[in-house]
């Protein structure tokens, strides 16, 4: 339960392979919003094969998000989609939060570092910018600590996602060549 005492709301981990083409994130992006479901993270970066890229999307739903992953599947820019919440996932999210410290409070900042494994990054007179990596919820945790200091700033990749196991989490594409925006000059 949450604190307003309703049911949590459900996560869907939904992984696309999609071509590496301009407008297509715009595409997906629209299709979720027309159902009314809010993006809660997406990451979107270069996959194992030249011309695709994969996105991570959670979304948050009350109903289940079936019907969108069709109708994604159904795009011409999508080579595979699933969603994966129900399976077993490594899931990972990195943040970066710059903090304000000074030379009394910096030891336990460093301390608060350690703990989770993390970094510093960059170091200034009255502020340190801490990496962190992990699941979700360590990145909440440190960032609870952290902010009795004085958070500064903080951003996030939002969650990317693979399915354990020797199994990729899309079939390997057909042998068709894809190129990064093929026919069309971008400058």
């Amino acid at each position: 339960m949450t604190a307003n005492g309703r049911g949590a709301l459900r996560k869907h981990t939904i992984i696309a392979l999609v071509e590496d083409r301009p407008g297509v994130l715009n595409r997906l992006a629209s299709k979720w919003r027309q159902r009314g479901f809010n993006i809660e993270s997406l990451a979107v970066g270069h996959s194992e094969t030249p011309g695709l890229s994969r996105m991570t999307f959670v979304v948050d739903a009350n109903t289940d998000a079936e019907q969108v992953v069709k109708q994604l599947d159904k795009l011409v820019d999508v080579v595979d989609i699933r969603d994966v919440s129900h399976e077993n996932l490594v899931t990972r999210e990195m943040a970066l939060i710059k903090v304000r410290c000074d030379p009394g409070n910096r030891g336990h900042i460093i301390e608060i570092v350690d703990i989770f494994r993390a970094n510093i990054v960059d170091v200034s007179p009255d502020s340190v910018i801490v990496e962190v990596t992990g699941d979700e919820g360590k990145v909440d945790a440190i960032f609870e600590l952290l902010k009795d200091y004085g958070v500064i700033e903080m951003v996030r990749t939002g969650r990317v996602a693979m399915v354990r196991g020797g199994a990729a989490s899309h079939p390997a594409p057909e042998e068709e060549q894809y190129e990064r925006y093929p026919g069309q000059e971008l400058w």
